[in-house]
């Protein structure tokens, strides 16, 4: 186990790495700058300072190192955008929001999305079966923006049941602002769960054991619930590794269509502002939560199937 680790972690550093490489060409690379005369109509004396202050005047490559070892010691540098805030403290007022959002469609995913799928593996080839399987389909094929304006348009448009937009601000905030972007945050992520649930149930329900046990007469809820679901697990959580830091970074589009203040939204902001300090921080984040719920993925196997050993055990 521990060789194991000391390998991923490893690859989880040249990730990091050459994560930072391609995100800092690719940021440059864009036509434009921070600091254009289109965006921020200075003198020319002004603008080089500002460009000599924030080190955007020295090569590329020593822009890089220079970021990078602030960044190994915890400095991300200063927001461009909003100058009187790090990047620290930015991601530490916007990211909690992401967090919010994503972890209510993480909740609502999964514990709808196995039930649902409990539902149609157990009740194979009839109307229940059926239903879930067209609305996993929808759920999956239908982007979250679309279903994000769907949602606007008959909850808060034509009903007027819902705000069509906000977040609440503590305890005195209206809470009903949470219900639509986390239902379209989650309607992907819940037909994806749903989808495998059932594929893997399935697969499952027909095995020797499964028959064994029924043999014997257990209940049939004894032979889903304890010996059945167990297998089935196993996809789960190859899924769920890679949904955490989708959700939980903040998904773009729901966060702007709904007016969210998280992440996500202050992201497409630093990108049509080139705030690079922002955009750097950001990737390297996303980055970091991908290599670690992937690590935290291959462990959880595991403790679901004994069967299963990591190299190096």
């Amino acid at each position: 186990m521990v060789r194991y680790l000391l390998g991923r972690i490893l690859g989880m550093l040249v990730v990091f790495i050459a994560v930072s490489i391609i995100a800092f060409l690719l940021m440059h690379s864009v036509p434009g700058g921070p600091f254009d005369e289109e965006k921020s109509p200075l003198p020319p004396a002004a603008r080089a300072n500002i460009l000599r202050k924030y080190g955007l005047d020295r090569p590329l490559y020593e822009q890089y190192l220079r970021y990078m070892w602030s960044a190994l010691h915890g400095d991300f540098g200063t927001s461009f955008q909003s100058p009187t805030e790090s990047v620290i403290q930015l991601i530490g007022r916007t990211w909690p929001v992401s967090i919010q959002l994503g972890g209510l469609a993480i909740l609502l995913a999964f514990t709808l999305g196995p039930l649902f799928g409990i539902l149609a593996a157990v009740k194979q080839n009839t109307w229940i079966d059926y239903l879930v399987t067209f609305m996993s389909t929808l759920g999956l094929t239908a982007p979250s923006f679309v279903v994000a304006l769907w949602l606007l348009l008959l909850f808060a448009v034509r009903l007027r049941w819902l705000p069509t937009g906000g977040w609440p601000n503590g305890a005195t905030g209206d809470w009903k602002t949470v219900i639509m972007p986390t239902v379209a945050l989650s309607l992907g992520p819940l037909g994806i769960v749903a989808r495998y649930t059932r594929s893997s149930l399935v697969e499952v329900i027909h095995s020797d054991y499964i028959r064994t046990a029924r043999a014997k007469g257990l209940a049939e809820y004894v032979v889903i619930m304890r010996h059945a679901l167990k297998n089935a697990l196993i996809p789960l959580i190859t899924i769920f590794g890679p949904q955490i830091p989708n959700l939980i970074t903040g998904t773009i589009f729901v966060e702007v269509t709904f007016r969210v203040p998280g992440l996500g939204k202050f992201f497409v902001s630093s990108i049509y502002l080139r705030d690079y300090p922002m955009i750097m921080a950001t990737m390297l984040l996303v980055a970091m939560l991908w290599s670690f719920t992937y690590l935290l993925s291959d462990i959880l196997y595991t403790l679901v199937d004994p069967r299963v050993r990591l190299y190096g055990d």
